[in-house]
């Protein structure tokens, strides 16, 4: 139990005290939260992801990472399409459930959370953090998985599979995701030191204000939800996202036999609440954005109970 309290303490109520904090920011004052999003989805997001994969190694085992994000959303899918069908679900009911389940708040509240956990003990050794940088790096490789589906397939489902593939093209160009991904590899086999460079102090200021100004975006965007009580549909979307998620994780982590830092990371990120952007395409697309709210709004309170045991089981397994 003591291990479990101090998780909290340590790795949860610093994350959700940040994101108390932009909840009542939105309470009292007024909030642009269409700029807000763009300055952390097109500066700070694209930013953090080149730093880090320009400046950390990227082994072998990242890829495998990669692949289980991958692995971890196609399972996740078939899942909670047959659980749409057994609940009779209508196409954009079934839609709107599946994006609750398939798609998690890898940037807003993964990368805070996997920051905070490897960068305090017992992950600190002669006061520095040697698997923060590693850590960081296998949270880049599921972010990049989520970004792009997120934006390609969550409009698809949204849209109730009447969205053109062109488009789903024209918005995957749109990420700058897509570009910082490649351009760090690029570079970092060229002989050149980016470093060194008079624009890369500017680039860590920008990787530096993500995890605060993520948290407090989140507050933002949850406190512009009705609270309701919890319908079967919002339980069963929290289950799967919250327990379900790790679960599945476990069983691939296992199959491709990955170890320490990844296999931490893998099985983590899985279990955080669902994303706020499937509320936003849900809104945008008038496909039951209720319920994708409130989808949203409900695993992020209910992942204050279970992250701290996934945690515990991370760091106890792998």
């Amino acid at each position: 139990m003591r291990i479990m309290l101090n998780i909290l303490a340590n790795n949860i109520f610093p994350i959700f005290l940040l994101v108390g904090l932009g909840y009542m920011s939105a309470k009292k004052f007024s909030m642009d939260i269409g700029t807000l999003t763009k300055i952390n989805f097109y500066l700070l997001v694209p930013s953090f992801t080149f730093v880090y994969l320009y400046s950390t190694p990227i082994p072998l085992e990242m890829l495998k990472v990669l692949a289980a994000a991958v692995i971890i959303m196609i399972v996740n899918t078939g899942a909670a399409s047959l659980l749409s069908k057994f609940r009779k679900f209508d196409s954009g009911m079934k839609y709107a459930f599946i994006n609750s389940v398939i798609f998690y708040n890898s940037g807003n509240i993964g990368i805070p959370l996997i920051t905070l956990i490897f960068s305090r003990p017992p992950f600190i050794i002669d006061g520095q953090t040697p698997f923060l940088n590693a850590a960081l790096t296998a949270q880049i490789m599921v972010l990049t998985v989520q970004n792009i589906t997120t934006n390609t397939l969550g409009f698809f489902n949204a849209g109730k599979a009447k969205m053109k593939w062109k488009d789903s093209l024209k918005k995957i160009f749109k990420m700058p995701a897509v570009y910082m991904i490649p351009s760090a590899f690029l570079l970092k086999a060229l002989p050149l030191d980016l470093t060194k460079m008079p624009f890369w102090p500017a680039l860590e200021y920008l990787r530096n204000a993500l995890v605060a100004t993520a948290l407090i975006i989140l507050g933002i965007q949850l406190a512009r939800t009705k609270l309701h009580k919890p319908d079967q549909n919002i339980l069963l979307s929290s289950v799967l996202r919250l327990l379900g998620g790790p679960l599945l994780a476990l069983g691939v982590i296992f199959l491709l036999k990955l170890e320490g830092i990844p296999a931490q990371v893998t099985l983590i990120s899985s279990s955080v609440p669902t994303a706020v952007n499937t509320a936003l395409i849900a809104v945008e697309y008038k496909n039951y954005p209720d319920f994708a709210s409130r989808a949203v709004l409900y695993s992020t309170v209910l992942c204050t109970a279970t992250l701290p045991f996934i945690i515990y089981l991370a760091q106890t397994l792998f």
